[in-house]
């Protein structure tokens, strides 16, 4: 079929660029992470440590989630059997929606089976319903925030990254009673950074704006029971929508908001995508409901990973790299090259047995190509002491050099 020569044309391109995306077989090793086994395509195995996995509290490895994701699938089954509306709502289902609500001083929250399709899903529906109006998003937000405000048709204005001045000038422009949303993230995963959260409140409480706010890296990690930046920063009452999802810190998968009980429940009676897809099965509700009760009632794995972080950092900095620190859990090490990038990790997997994956665009800007280093409570001092001297290795190998300007 000769159309399909478009596709190889495309594919090929995204190879030479250094985009193309290549998927690491590995089966995690249960109650034994972060060691992995990759599985190779000429049919053998190898044993690696993971240090790129969202698992941030490694709570996806946890007795008591899989206890409870156990107990569900003996009690329940593997599925939900329906959307929502048809059967599909299971107690699980509410009683993880109510412990979201309480814990985030909210009214209420709905359940998605991913934070994209929260997100997505939520924005497109809202934007589309409100009459002229405008959304006032960060320039660096996620892919399914920039898809929800596209599919809405809405008024779109972007706003330079964490720059309130700019913010301030765009909502200056705009009528004090046109309905606005100024979407964020409360941090961003790729440079670690935060978004200046309660001074956004205060330029929303000003301009009379609604409030959209992308929790999905911080939840577990900050605030007092680790349920995120805006728990911490203690604005709750002034962010209108709260997004997560449970595929970070939770260890699981799917998505939630929440808010007040009339824009949940008019997500939940006009989003299509929420109304007609199957509902996540109870086995993955129990084990999200099991990671928060666990992880906002004892803060040790997130000790434990603070020290990780810490340790990390500084093992890297008296080695002589430069990257990326506004003191979250994420340390991106810039390469500025994709090639170059790919070839990096490469040497990292199957010299020293250590798993980075190549961050390259459109996830980050071209020019700022990364390993994106996430340490868990799980790695070990040796751990990271490889992994430093793993770097050396790899940057004295291909003549890097380990101080870079980064902007």
């Amino acid at each position: 079929m000769p159309h399909q020569s478009y596709f190889s044309e495309a594919l090929d391109s995204v190879k030479k660029e250094g985009r193309y995306r290549y998927f690491a077989n590995i089966e995690r090793h249960a109650g034994n992470f972060p060691y992995a086994t990759h599985h190779l395509e000429d049919g053998t195995k190898d044993t690696i440590i993971v240090w790129c996995s969202n698992d941030y509290l490694s709570m996806g490895q946890h007795p008591s989630v899989l206890k409870a994701m156990h107990e569900a699938l003996d009690k329940n089954g593997a599925g939900a059997g329906g959307t929502r509306n048809i059967s599909g709502t299971h107690h699980y289902h509410v009683a993880l929606e109510k412990r979201l609500a309480d814990l985030h001083e909210r009214q209420a929250a709905l359940l998605f089976t991913s934070g994209y399709a929260a997100n997505e899903a939520t924005l497109a529906t809202l934007m589309s319903f409100l009459p002229n109006g405008v959304v006032l998003s960060d320039e660096c937000n996620h892919a399914s925030i920039i898809h929800g405000i596209r599919y809405s048709n809405a008024e779109k204005r972007i706003f330079k990254h964490n720059d309130l001045k700019d913010l301030e000038r765009q909502l200056k422009g705009l009528e004090y009673h046109q309905p606005k949303v100024i979407v964020f993230e409360s941090i961003y995963s790729m440079d670690g950074d935060f978004a200046p959260i309660s001074k956004i409140c205060d330029l929303a409480q000003k301009y009379n704006a609604m409030t959209y706010v992308d929790e999905v890296h911080a939840i577990g990690l900050y605030g007092k029971q680790g349920m995120g930046l805006v728990e911490k920063a203690g604005e709750e009452k002034r962010i209108t929508i709260l997004q997560s999802n449970f595929g970070k810190a939770v260890g699981i998968i799917g998505g939630y908001i929440a808010a007040s009980n009339t824009i949940v429940d008019f997500v939940r009676s006009y989003a299509p995508p929420f109304i007609f897809t199957t509902a996540l099965p109870p086995v993955v509700v129990a084990g999200a409901l099991a990671s928060i009760n666990h992880f906002t009632h004892n803060s040790d794995g997130r000790a434990q990973l603070w020290h990780n972080v810490n340790l990390l950092k500084k093992n890297l900095h008296r080695a002589g790299f430069t990257f990326f620190d506004y003191g979250s859990h994420i340390i991106p090490l810039i390469v500025g090259d994709p090639l170059l990038c790919k070839e990096i990790t490469d040497r990292l997997f199957y010299k020293h047995k250590i798993y980075v994956q190549p961050i390259n665009y459109p996830t980050v800007r071209r020019g700022t190509e990364r390993l994106r280093v996430t340490p868990m409570p799980c790695h070990t001092p040796r751990m990271i002491e490889d992994f430093t001297g793993a770097c050396i290795e790899v940057w004295d190998f291909f003549g890097l050099k380990r101080q870079q300007k980064i902007a």
